[in-house]
């Protein structure tokens, strides 16, 4: 497994990498190669019984960045002698090494396009010949979303190449909380006692548009006493991140009167604490590929408003029957969509129930990571075959 990021450090690819090593370890002998921006964190460590192997970049050297492909050679050639299939979460430019090292020592080389967007082909092509030549040389790829599955097809790429597996969620993690229980968490987190809360969990990027559901939320709460819940890094050392959107959030918050209504929590490994204690979950982004954050909030059983993207939170939410969509950057249909959960309690609840049932029946590990398990299997019974080209 090669990830951008990976426990405890919090990133979508590396969270889905964790589950799905540790659902498969009984049937799969996994190694995991890692960039890293925490120096704190050891070059090597054991996770769940898996060897880690982390190579640290500091994004804001010219140098570390140069060195970290020379770094990466050097943790392949480790671990090359035990390893039948190279699998990357995410499309980055360090696709161009790792097909090249993959074909060098006769690996098979596996893909998951994992984000919307930016896993498509046309953003490959758009950083040059080189990354595209490794986005149109992998042996698989896994598509966790129809929508990623469309762009692959549309790009006139091979369909004997694409399977398309979904993302997963630990439902026995991420599960409905008992009245008691959320109100021994809000007490333990921090939060309100009394009043429905709100949560938004991800990046501050533009992307996830934190300010959007700032904008929608703020309409009700002048109406309908509520709080929001922020979980998610709103500075730091991810490129993706812009500080100026939590900045100017609190700056509106304080002009509303809002300020102590408005919560921010930048990281946590704890989620799911958040999760059973918060009473509705909204996803504003305009990019996604099958959103995890989603899957958990659905798999706790909360009342969920997404945006609609075709291919994606479409895929997971029917409207008002498991949750509710509205267009993207719609605040007005967000604002009533939020308003109309928070004061409707018999709604609420249909819809986190079957939210729950949804994510059981077809997003539970245990019915996902079989078809990780059948994808590894083929690449790697073809290498046993004496006439595999590996290509």
């Amino acid at each position: 497994m090669v990830t951008g990021a990976y426990y405890p450090e919090l990133s979508g690819g590396g969270l889905q990498a964790r589950l799905v090593v540790r659902a498969l370890q009984q049937a799969a002998r996994f190694t995991v190669l890692t960039t890293s921006i925490d120096p704190s964190l050891p070059a090597r460590s054991n996770e769940d019984g898996v060897p880690v192997r982390r190579v640290f970049v500091n994004m804001r050297s010219r140098g570390s960045r140069l060195a970290a492909p020379f770094r990466i050679i050097v943790a392949f050639l480790e671990v090359a002698r035990r390893i039948d299939v190279v699998n990357l979460h995410g499309f980055s430019r360090k696709a161009i090494l790792l097909v090249a090292l993959s074909r060098l020592f006769g690996k098979s080389f596996v893909l998951t396009l994992q984000t919307g967007v930016h896993d498509e082909p046309k953003s490959a092509r758009a950083m040059g010949p080189l990354a595209y030549w490794a986005y149109v040389n992998a042996d698989l790829y896994l598509s966790v979303s129809p929508a990623l599955s469309r762009a692959y097809l549309d790009a006139g790429l091979p369909a004997s190449r694409l399977r398309q597996v979904a993302n997963a969620v630990d439902v026995e993690r991420f599960k409905p909380a008992a009245v008691a229980e959320r109100v021994a968490l809000r007490a333990e987190l921090g939060l309100p006692p009394a009043i429905p809360l709100v949560l938004f969990v991800g990046f501050f990027s533009r992307d996830k548009r934190p300010d959007v559901l700032y904008g929608a939320w703020s309409r009700v709460a002048a109406r309908v006493p509520s709080a929001l819940v922020f979980l998610g890094a709103t500075r730091g050392r991810y490129q993706e991140i812009e500080a100026d959107l939590a900045d100017t959030i609190r700056a509106r918050a304080g002009v509303d009167r809002l300020g102590d209504r408005t919560f921010f929590v930048e990281t946590t490994r704890t989620i799911e604490k958040y999760y059973r204690a918060v009473d509705m979950y909204v996803l504003p982004s305009i990019r996604e590929g099958l959103p995890i954050a989603l899957l958990e909030a659905m798999s706790s059983a909360l009342p969920c408003v997404a945006s609609r993207l075709p291919g994606s939170t479409d895929t997971l939410i029917e409207h008002d029957v498991s949750g509710l969509l509205v267009a993207p950057d719609d605040v007005e249909g967000l604002a009533e969509a939020i308003r109309s959960i928070l004061t409707d309690g018999a709604r609420a609840a249909r819809l986190g129930a079957a939210a729950r049932e949804t994510v059981v029946a077809r997003y539970a590990v245990q019915r996902t990571a079989p078809a990780w398990l059948s994808a590894y299997q083929s690449l790697a019974n073809r290498c046993d075959r004496p006439d595999a080209t590996g290509g």
